[in-house]
């Protein structure tokens, strides 16, 4: 019992930081003065310092391993992965990524695997696939 308390806390832990991450990249406009890149920078230390998470070092691996790297993390269900696919997908978009394609790819990846480890078909994850491929197409 005490085993699958902690696996319920850890996977609400991730849930939140990584929607917290995603709000204060995407949310609002109110700090201007901050740059989408100082964001990132600190959203990669929150995620570093937080539950170990090395973003730099996950963007750099190849579909096996990043697979594995994620997978080895108990708290990352199919919600929390989906939930960093759209933050991938959201840098991947911006104007002001200078590694888009990378993101985009790795957020394809993303959500390639929740589709393999939800079996529920999601409209929004296959439109989401489907807007990544059309974006990787034209460059």
């Amino acid at each position: 019992m005490e085993q699958k308390d902690y696996l319920l806390r850890e996977i609400e832990k991730i849930g939140s930081i990584t929607s917290a991450l995603r709000q204060k990249i995407f949310g609002g406009k109110e700090n201007l003065a901050i740059t989408a890149e100082q964001q990132i920078k600190n959203a990669k230390g929150q995620l570093l310092s937080e539950i170990n998470f090395d973003l730099d070092k996950f963007l750099d691996l190849n579909i096996d391993k990043s697979n594995e790297y994620i997978l080895s993390f108990e708290g990352f269900s199919v919600e929390n992965i989906e939930i960093l696919a759209e933050c991938f997908s959201e840098i991947g978009f911006s104007e002001n990524c200078e590694n888009s394609k990378k993101h985009l790819e790795k957020a394809l990846q993303l959500y390639k695997l929740c589709s393999l480890k939800n079996k529920t078909y999601s409209f929004g994850r296959e439109t989401n696939i489907n807007a990544i491929k059309n974006a990787l197409k034209l460059e």
